[in-house]
């Protein structure tokens, strides 16, 4: 099997010692966002594994959304994503 060699690196160690690679990632094109791939989108792009802008190209992301995500895991985590948990979070419950 042939592997193209792409920008950046293949493989990432997250903070928590996993490895990471670009195979983690999400299909391109993804229209049905549950919390976990929304996490790994936000993992790839803090962790160096891709950019922002290949990703907003790669899953037709505007950066108001991926800002949106990235502040939901920062201060959630995954389910920050979630959104059956959103109103639990704005009225201040966690």
């Amino acid at each position: 099997m042939y592997l193209r060699k792409g920008p950046g690196p293949r493989v990432v160690t997250l903070p928590d010692g996993t490895q990471m690679s670009r195979a983690d990632l999400p299909p391109a094109g993804t229209t049905r966002w549950v919390a976990r791939r929304k996490a790994l989108v936000v993992m790839g792009i803090e962790s160096g594994l891709i950019t922002l802008e290949e990703a907003m190209e790669r899953y037709e992301l505007s950066e108001e959304e991926y800002a949106e995500w990235a502040a939901a895991v920062s201060a959630h985590g995954t389910d920050g994503l979630k959104t059956t948990m959103i109103q639990h979070f704005r009225q201040g419950q966690s």
